[in-house]
């Protein structure tokens, strides 16, 4: 089959490798209809390489067919159209009875003392061949696969898999009070969905980006925007009364901009051979941290940031002096997909479309366009927010 493979710094390309099988009576083979490029996939892409393998199968948003279940697999069977959630989680561990599908303990990397492993995302998490493919490996399926209707667009659904529960848990960690206010740092696809979000749920939301279409796509849905500048948090908190919203989510992360000095020790890190750039992160990696500065700066004295962009680095500074005084609480974590599908499915199968997930895909392409998209995404070309390749 074909399928995206990670080569080396800002390098995919498409090969061919074997088609996967049934490996464990667990499994499921699905077709693949639809799966997305992620922000998260950028990382693979520039920051996270030490950790990632020549010929690496990526891509963690997939949906599709299946084709085939094993013995174990009782919930779903061929024909069924799925989306697969990015973690692979069992359901029975302590961890996922805790609502905590992202620290399953059947599936934890402990080798990185990392939590569960999830799908085409490096070492760090398992080095399971991921979805941008014509066929995946579903490990886990007697759990982990959402059954969707057979009717409808794929970006109905699609985004099931990561950026709608991630945005949803994002705000439900920001947790304003009602009728509160929520700032939201960057407008990539899990910024879009978390403004929405918030707005659905009747918080008063504020977002920054300083890309014009992506405020244009936010602003289509109702949403304050601001462009972002050194003063960006000076200007939330002249909207919010002088006090600051209640409530942050920062869904920028680790690649920010306008964090020079970390902007270099990533380049640093990444010309380092595997081993010894997996040495440096795991012990002195640091993030560019200008998004997270700015939520601590800019949310109110007892406000909550909620922290949806990923960070990786063991050696971040933090104003902790800032965060104590200003009584700050902070909630953090990759998202546990399962934990609120019942929530989202009505939401996403709603004709009326109240979160607008069929006004978040800006290009469509095939799989063989896949190393294309990668490189006009990061470098966010030709108003680029989210992908879905075809295969």
């Amino acid at each position: 089959m074909k399928a995206l493979t990670w080569q080396g710094k800002r390098s995919v390309s498409v090969e061919e490798v074997p088609d996967p099988r049934i490996q464990e009576p667990t499994d499921a083979i699905v077709r693949i209809t639809s799966t997305a490029i992620c922000g998260s996939d950028l990382h693979l892409y520039e920051v996270l390489t030490p950790f990632m393998d020549k010929g690496d199968v990526i891509g963690h948003e997939p949906m599709g067919i299946v084709e085939e279940v094993g013995s174990a697999v009782t919930h779903i069977k061929a024909g069924d159209r799925v989306v697969i959630p990015f973690n692979v989680s069992c359901g029975h561990c302590f961890m996922c009875k805790q609502g905590l599908q992202s620290q399953c303990e059947t599936t934890q990397v402990r080798e990185y003392n990392s939590g569960a492993v999830f799908l085409g995302y490096s070492r760090l998490y398992g080095s399971v061949p991921g979805g941008q493919a014509e066929y995946l490996r579903v490990p886990h399926a007697d759990y982990g696969p959402i059954k969707v209707p057979n009717t409808g667009e794929d970006e109905r659904y699609l985004y099931l898999s990561d950026v709608v529960p991630t945005a949803w848990q994002a705000v439900q960690y920001a947790a304003p009070p009602s009728g509160g206010s929520l700032a939201v740092l960057g407008l990539g696809p899990i910024g879009q969905m978390s403004a929405r979000i918030g707005r659905h749920l009747g918080y008063r939301v504020l977002a920054v980006d300083p890309v014009a279409e992506r405020r244009s796509m936010a602003e289509r849905h109702g949403i304050e925007t601001l462009d972002s500048s050194s003063d960006v948090a000076e200007q939330l908190k002249d909207l919010t009364d002088g006090r600051g919203p209640d409530s942050v989510v920062d869904a920028v992360g680790m690649e920010a901009h306008g964090s020079p000095v970390a902007g270099a020790a990533h380049q640093a890190v990444g010309l380092l051979p595997s081993p010894l750039g997996r040495k440096a992160m795991e012990t002195a990696g640091v993030d560019k941290l200008a998004a997270l500065y700015t939520a601590i700066d800019a949310v109110r004295r007892g406000g909550t940031i909620s922290i949806s962009g990923v960070y990786g680095g063991m050696k971040d500074p933090l104003p902790m002096l800032t965060m104590f005084d200003k009584q700050i609480q902070l909630r953090m974590g990759q998202c546990n997909v399962k934990r609120w599908t019942d929530d989202l499915l009505p939401l996403v199968d709603d004709p009326s479309d109240p979160l607008g997930v069929l006004d978040l895909k800006t290009h469509t392409a095939s799989l063989d366009e896949a190393p294309e998209m990668y490189e006009k995404f990061q470098k966010k070309q030709d108003g680029c927010i989210k992908a879905v390749l075809k295969p």
